[in-house]
């Protein structure tokens, strides 16, 4: 059996490869990383990935970073991430879509749940709303293609809603209006209710415990409006 650990820190996006290794139902051990202490930029954090970002997944004797990469590599090893693609055009709408949550959407969500980080406490409003404005226009494109949907691609569920489903967690943590995208709050539910997503976020929880612990848990601000 090969050795995996995933390096990680609650809230943060290593969220989306917990949910595919137990929806994979592999065997793995998960290294909470304290931010809040730096060590994202130690030399020995920097060895597993050196941008200093979560996830990194250990997977025997490598090291793979970035959830597309990292959803892309399980899939081609184990399967049941994706929906089997019937030529390379496929193959590649399938990228592009989970480029879409890590490129438009990603972003989006951390200039929404920490504006401050990007644009200081002086600007972090403009920076939020400005924000705010362009996920209502990607929210309600996914809200469209999940209307009489259960999931992303019809009834076949896939790593792409595993991605969807942080980006909104993580927003509707925030106190974003996630209400008025009704098809995408049912996806959300949905995927709550899956028994590999209530693992890994039993992990995530046990994190924050940890770190809440050792008084290293970072709380952003809500959305104050």
């Amino acid at each position: 059996m090969t050795d995996i650990v995933l390096y990680m820190s609650p809230g943060s996006c290593a969220k989306v490869t917990s949910i595919v290794l137990e929806e994979l139902e592999l065997s793995f051990k998960t290294e909470v990383v304290r931010f809040m202490k730096g060590e994202h930029k130690s030399p020995a954090f920097k060895q597993k990935n050196p941008t200093g970002k979560v996830p990194a997944l250990i997977y025997g004797d490598q090291a793979l970073s970035e959830n597309v990469a990292i959803i892309s590599f399980l899939n081609q090893v184990h399967g049941k991430l994706l929906p089997k693609a019937q030529n390379a055009m496929e193959q590649a709408k399938q990228l592009a879509d989970l480029c879409f949550c890590s490129s438009t959407l990603h972003p989006l969500v951390t200039r929404i749940r920490m504006p401050s980080f990007f644009a200081g406490e002086d600007n972090a409003r403009t920076v939020q709303d400005i924000a705010i404005n362009a996920m209502d226009e990607f929210f309600g494109l996914i809200d469209k293609r999940l209307d009489e949907k259960q999931w992303w691609y019809g009834d076949e569920w896939s790593a792409m809603d595993a991605y969807l489903y942080w980006c909104f967690w993580r927003v509707e943590g925030a106190g974003y209006h996630v209400d008025k995208f009704p098809n995408y709050c049912d996806h959300a539910r949905r995927m709550e209710q899956r028994p590999a997503v209530q693992r890994a976020i039993a992990r995530d929880n046990e994190a924050s415990k940890i770190l809440e612990s050792e008084g290293l848990l970072f709380k952003p601000k809500n959305i104050s409006r």
